[in-house]
Parts: C-alpha cells; sequence; structure tokens
C-alpha cells in the first residue's frame, strides 16, 4: 500500500497533506509548509507542537514512552497528541493545531520564540545593567503635535533597539521615554560589560548625528540622553509581565544601576559607570573619577564618568 497517496492529514482551517509511511505528523507538516511550531525541535521536551485530534484518532499511533512521559507533566485530553511523535497508520485524520502563531505560543508555555528555550526561571546571574533616559523630552511632548512626538519616539527607538541588539543586549522594559536593557545573557561578564559599555557610546554618537541632520533642520530641537551602566549578580526569569518575553532581572544591582542613570543630571555628565562596570574596560582610568551617594542605596558609589557635560 502507498501511504503517500491513501494517507493525509487535514490540518482544519489550513490544507490537507499527504503523509508518509513512518513520517510523523510534525514531519509532514512542515514538509508542507505549514509553520508548525516545534520549540523543542521535535525531541518531546516540549509540548508546542501538539495538536487536537477531531476525527481519526483511532487511526494513529499509540502514544510512545517520550510522549508518555511528557504527558504526566503536562496533562491534557485523551484526544491531544504530540505532533513530534504520533504517526498516521492508516486512513486519514483531522486535527487543529493548537499553537498557531506567537501569542498562542506565549499564552500556552510563556515563550513567544525558541530563542529563549534555554532561559531558565529563577536563574542567578552576573550581568551589565543597562538604563536609558532621554533629557528634555516630556517638555517637547507639552508643546508638540502628538504625531510628531510618536514620530520621533520611534526613530530614537529605533536607534537604541539597533544598538542594543547589535552587541548582544537585551531591552528588558520601557517607561515612556527610557529603558532598562542587560547585557550577559550568552556571554561573560566581561564581555557583557564591554558591550555595554559600547553600545552606550554609539548610542551616544548615533543621536548626536541623528540631532545634527535631522531633528534640528526638521524640528529645531536636540535631545540629550542619560545612561547608567553597572554589574552585578541578579535573579533572572520570567516574571509573567513585560516585555521581551517576559523576561526580568531583579536585584540591588539594578537599582545601582537605575540610580546610576538619574544622577547624570546631578553630576552634569550624560554617561555614568559604576567603578564595578568600569574596572572591565580597558582605558577606564582616563576618565574622571568621583564618589557619590546613590537615593536609597547605602554608601558612597565610586563611578566614572564617560560621557559630555550637558551644559
Amino acid at each position: 500500500m502507498d501511504l503517500e497517496k491513501t494517507c493525509s492529514i487535514e490540518f482544519i482551517g489550513e490544507k490537507v497533506v499527504p503523509i508518509k509511511e513512518g513520517q510523523t505528523i510534525l514531519g509532514a507538516s512542515l514538509q508542507a509548509g505549514i509553520p508548525h511550531f516545534h520549540a523543542c525541535r521535535g525531541m518531546a521536551q516540549c509540548s508546542t507542537c501538539r495538536v487536537l485530534v477531531a476525527e481519526g484518532l483511532e487511526n494513529l499511533s499509540p502514544p510512545n514512552e517520550k510522549e508518555k512521559a511528557l504527558r504526566m507533566r503536562i496533562p491534557g485530553t485523551f484526544n491531544t497528541r504530540l505532533a513530534c511523535q504520533t504517526t498516521l497508520q492508516n486512513g486519514s485524520v483531522r486535527v487543529h493545531r493548537v499553537i498557531r502563531d506567537q501569542t498562542d505560543v506565549f499564552v500556552y508555555v510563556g515563550k513567544a520564540d525558541e530563542e529563549d528555550e534555554d532561559q531558565e526561571l529563577g536563574e542567578e546571574r552576573e550581568l551589565a545593567l543597562f538604563f536609558l533616559d532621554i533629557r528634555n523630552f516630556t517638555p517637547f511632548v507639552a508643546s508638540s503635535l502628538p504625531f510628531d512626538v510618536m514620530h520621533i519616539i520611534r526613530r530614537l527607538f529605533r536607534i537604541f533597539k539597533k544598538a542594543i541588539a547589535k552587541h548582544q543586549g537585551n531591552i528588558i522594559d520601557t517607561a515612556g521615554d527610557g529603558f532598562y536593557a542587560v547585557f550577559g545573557l550568552k556571554t561573560d561578564i566581561t564581555s557583557a560589560a564591554n558591550a555595554a559599555i559600547t553600545a552606550g557610546f554609539a548610542i551616544h554618537a548615533e543621536v548626536a548625528d541623528f540631532n545634527e541632520q535631522y531633528l534640528q533642520p526638521f524640528f529645531n530641537v536636540s535631545f540629550h540622553l542619560g545612561i547608567g551602566i553597572h554589574t552585578g549578580k541578579v535573579v533572572v526569569g520570567n516574571a509573567g509581565v513585560g516585555m521581551n518575553n517576559n523576561l526580568t532581572a531583579m536585584g540591588l544591582p539594578v537599582n545601582i544601576a537605575s540610580r546610576l542613570q538619574a544622577a547624570t543630571k546631578a553630576l552634569n555628565n550624560s554617561f555614568i559607570v559604576s567603578e564595578t562596570a568600569a574596572g572591565y574596560w580597558p582605558t577606564a582610568k582616563e576618565y574622571e573619577r568621583q564618589n557619590i551617594e546613590l537615593k536609597g542605596i547605602d554608601g558612597e558609589q565610586s563611578v566614572y564618568l564617560f560621557g559630555e557635560k550637558y551644559y
């Protein structure tokens, strides 16, 4: 019997595809061009490929040991099967893909894509913490058209996001005209600190060009930034809120980095790096060093002024 001709799977609302002897439902759907999620790459270590069987359950192979083991951890209905482990023995079957887009992935498994599949919850990591705020943006909002405000903030954030991503950072959260990022999720702390500082210099340079070439000629305005960077051990995990697949980092070092960014105004310097983070930068000693007190943080903090004066 030629199973490729006589056996088929109907993905309800999508398409009918042929399936070969011994081929899994996942294999058949991927071969047919269906974007079938399989975060663990078909190893029965997640449930993103599961299907709800509407008709033809009796035509499917019985659950194997891998599928049985996963079902013990993630209970489902009797007619839910793992597409990566299930084959069609005869006839045809009609199924619904349970997870069909990025929103479904988030709802069911708390992740938006495969990149963070190896990210553990509640893990302590030593990271570089990066806080940025756009100075004097609030007065511009109050005196400008809403369209102009959104247009410019999008252009600025495009600069920010590109620089952060280029240097292997991850934006954790945004708040109005600022954001918070971490570096080091996939690198060591030396690389992370240097990447964060490099990204800070790159952002300052690109915003200066943006001011000169676009904002001043067309809007008669320029914006300055305040950047604060610190390093330290934080708890990294998925808190179920925020952006970047709900990834968050918590701990005293995060608070210090935030306070450093806030201190840029009082210190009249656009780029403040803690002594801890600056210790990884080869030429840190060429910059001015100060001891300061930060609101809510015990003891003095030694910092380096990597930026420029606002006035």
